[in-house]
């Protein structure tokens, strides 16, 4: 627990930190801009409606800024945060003194990848707030309408996207855990991250096409999208567990292949 409060003293010193916040936190506001300039034209197919109807309440402004959340920004900041974990202390020399400490190797990665965790849902719950503040002084607070046509009231749907956002950071924790392991392997934390949000990109991409369908059951990147189905009537609930299980099992198998390259890392060179 003693490392764990370290870690995130020295996570609130990070210029880093307060600069990935504030990135995600100017979503809302953008969100926002853009829902009060819409002018009324025939919405693409392809977009959720709390996309092309934001400006209807400030409700949608959150489930429109999830959206963006998780479709790239959610995975690129927890990817950052997962990267620095190792390698930016392996970068300056720190990691040896880390190891100084009477800390079992696995006590480091575990407490430095629990640290990213709680780094990105602090980003999610940060967004989250900001949206709900912004989205109902712009938009009013009304009853959201589900994909089904049901109308819910603002207490039960703040719940669901309570729900939804949490569903979006679970899933934005296998980039995180990719980009963990990614930093055991190398001393270069902009390496980690770059190719963590590779891996994301190209998942994602390659889950757009029917040829590739056999790989969506397995990959992460294609549940990304999975909390629309909490705001249908009644809730859709198949493809959020098998989205959780899928988080579930890559974050475990990651961790364990971070585990066996970290605790045979020669940090002392």
């Amino acid at each position: 627990m003693r490392s764990l409060r370290l870690e995130l003293v020295k996570l609130l010193h990070q210029k880093r930190t307060y600069l990935g916040w504030i990135g995600l936190a100017l979503v809302p506001v953008i969100v926002i801009v853009a829902g009060a300039l819409q002018k009324p034209h025939r919405p693409d197919p392809g977009d959720p409606p709390f996309v092309t109807h934001v400006g209807q309440s400030g409700l949608l402004v959150m489930l429109a800024v999830l959206y963006a959340l998780a479709s790239f920004l959610l995975p690129i900041v927890a990817a950052m945060g997962g990267a620095s974990s190792v390698a930016s202390e392996a970068e300056v020399g720190t990691l040896k003194t880390w190891l100084t400490r009477p800390v079992s190797r696995t006590g480091v990665l575990f407490t430095k990848w629990l640290t990213a965790v709680l780094y990105a849902l602090a980003g999610a719950a940060l967004v989250a707030v900001v949206s709900l503040v912004a989205g109902v002084a712009a938009f009013g607070l009304h009853p959201l309408v589900t994909l089904s046509g049901t109308t819910l009231g603002p207490g039960h749907a703040l719940a669901l996207i309570a729900l939804a956002y949490l569903l979006v950071a679970a899933g934005a924790v296998c980039s995180l855990t990719i980009a963990l392991l990614l930093s055991t392997l190398t001393d270069s934390s902009l390496t980690a991250a770059t190719i963590a949000i590779a891996v994301f990109t190209v998942l994602t991409v390659l889950n757009a096409f029917s040829a590739f369908d056999f790989m969506k059951p397995y990959t992460y990147s294609a549940y990304r999208l999975a909390f629309v189905d909490l705001f249908r009537s009644p809730i859709y609930w198949q493809p959020i567990r098998r989205a959780l299980v899928d988080y579930g099992v890559t974050v475990g198998a990651l961790l364990l292949a971070a585990w066996a390259v970290f605790g045979r890392k020669d940090v002392l060179t």
